[in-house]
């Protein structure tokens, strides 16, 4: 038999190593994971029986074989769930699916609530033109926005930066208002210094034009047709967090009779000229090296290529000076939430519906913050009493940030809670719980711009595969980082040497739309 080596158990990984036994019973398929769960940044943390949804999951997707694989791993609920059972709230059921009062094994339909906190009031995302919003704005920015918007539009920008790409699609002030803080916090630089192309992946079609459209869409009662990124309004989400599609598929993989070892840090990719032989692992201490045929790597890029032997200088070069965003979240327990639901959505304790918050405040350094209690009511111990969130900062491993203890960063993030009205006083926290993540966003400058020089090295290597998020460098969701597995499967399987299809996925705004396609509406990009 031949043997697959994959690195990394999150969603490309698992996907890729499910695949490939599910597909054929001619190749031996093992699985390294450097920690003990699974999911990588899509899994779920569980601290005294509340579940913490490391970055926010939305799970929807253009595309038929994707949503496929959902349903079979976990079907879509067939009865209501316990929050829409209280507030008698109308939810979108499936015959003969399963119960999520009784049964673990569900995907939930939940509605999509996003919105922008900015000068403590509430903004749709995208922005929608409707009377709160220019009553928030004020009738005097209201103006400004709108020749702003005009002046975009007549006079368009060389697209060489993320800063040009907002501009072009909403105008100088919006972007000044609701872009330009929120990505230089996010990113750590400027938009003026970030690559366009990071826009054109995330954002996509969402412009001042696609708002318009929706709306008029909507206010003359038609269906169906292309909505843009963004637009869409209910989304599935795991009963118990996004870690559970994949501590299930893990389960599946086992059953097919693949290996996964946990706790296993791949440090060496054993290469001889363009042909990898195997890599070696640590772990408990020791080091382990596996022989296999094919190497299919969804960890960053930057220490795969660090981890190979002779690798020419320029292509190394690029691979070092590729750049991470790393974050750290803050759980956090309270009684009850101070924002006020001015939304006609009804919540359990009549707490804003919201899935996440983008915090544009520039008083505090908080990016975003997440109410698990909307997510699911099954991530929260005691969701009738109690408020579960997730406060969100984006940092760099090793800056005064990263480097604050638990405690520190706790104080620190309660304190911007007060300052913003979250809660009225620290003292109200009942308990919290501190997470860190690294690599979490790939980012899009420094070496980047040279990222097809990198691309063109890793490709004449015969047997290496680049899946996911991290194994491209590229800001994926999880629907496009299982596709960079399944064209990697069909390549295996089918003996396919070029890549290029694999190194596609999610470059082109119309990617994966077609008229095949049943859900037009399953597709959304955020800006997180």
């Amino acid at each position: 038999m031949k043997k697959a080596l994959v690195i990394g158990a999150g969603p490309a990984g698992l996907t890729a190593a499910y695949e490939l036994l599910s597909r054929s019973d001619e190749i031996e398929v093992v699985v390294f994971e450097e920690t003990e769960k699974f999911g990588g940044i899509s899994r779920t943390v569980e601290y005294k029986g509340n579940r913490m949804d490391m970055g926010g999951h939305r799970f929807f997707s253009k595309v038929p074989e994707v949503n496929e694989w959902w349903d079979n791993m976990l079907p879509k609920q067939g009865k209501a769930s316990y929050d829409d059972i209280v507030l008698k709230r109308s939810s979108t059921l499936t015959p003969g699916g399963p119960d999520p009062e009784t049964e673990d094994r569900v995907m939930l339909r939940r509605n999509r609530i996003s919105r922008i906190f900015f000068n403590s009031k509430f903004f749709d995302y995208p922005i929608t033109l409707k009377v709160e919003t220019f009553t928030n704005m004020g009738l005097a920015t209201t103006i400004v926005a709108g020749f702003s918007y005009i002046k975009a539009m007549i006079f368009k920008r060389k697209e060489n930066s993320l800063e040009d790409f907002y501009v072009n699609r909403f105008g100088k002030k919006l972007y000044s208002m609701f872009f330009e803080h929120y990505t230089e916090n996010l990113w750590g630089r400027h938009p003026s210094q970030i690559d366009p192309s990071w826009g054109a992946q995330r954002v996509k079609g969402v412009s001042i034009m696609a708002v318009l459209a929706n709306a008029f869409k909507k206010k003359s009662g038609k269906k169906g047709g292309k909505v843009e990124t963004s637009l869409i309004e209910e989304f599935s989400y795991p009963k118990l967090g996004p870690g559970q599609l994949w501590d299930v598929t893990a389960e599946e993989i086992k059953k097919k009779g693949g290996t996964i070892i946990t706790g296993a840090k791949v440090v060496k990719i054993n290469k001889d000229g363009d042909h990898i032989t195997g890599v070696t692992y640590e772990k408990d201490g020791q080091m382990v090296t596996v022989e296999g045929d094919y190497v299919i790597s969804s960890m960053p890029i930057k220490d795969l290529v660090a981890g190979m032997n002779d690798v020419p200088a320029d292509p190394a070069r690029i691979a070092a000076g590729l750049p991470y965003r790393d974050y750290m979240t803050l759980g956090v327990l309270i009684p009850h939430l101070n924002l006020v639901n001015k939304t006609n959505v009804k919540t359990i304790g009549n707490i804003v519906p919201d899935n996440w918050v983008y915090v544009h405040d520039r008083n505090v350094t908080m990016g975003r913050f997440q109410i698990y209690n909307n997510w699911s009511p099954y991530l929260v111990n005691d969701i009738d009493h109690t408020v579960w969130m997730g406060l969100e900062y984006f940092c760099n491993e090793g800056d005064s940030m990263w480097s604050m203890t638990d405690d520190e960063f706790a104080k620190m993030a309660i304190e911007e809670m007060v300052k913003i009205n979250l809660i009225g006083d620290a003292d109200e926290v009942i308990d919290y719980h501190v997470e860190r993540v690294k690599k979490a966003y790939p980012a899009y400058f420094d070496t980047y711009d040279e990222m097809d020089k990198l691309v063109d090295y890793l490709n004449t290597i015969d047997n290496l595969y680049c899946v996911g998020r991290n194994g491209q460098h590229r800001y994926n969701n999880i629907d496009h980082s299982m596709c960079t597995s399944f064209e990697t499967v069909k390549n295996i399987l089918g003996g396919v040497r070029d890549r290029s299809n694999i190194w596609s996925v999610n470059t082109e705004k119309e990617y994966h739309e077609s008229s095949e396609t049943k859900n037009p509406e399953d597709e959304e990009i955020e800006i997180d």
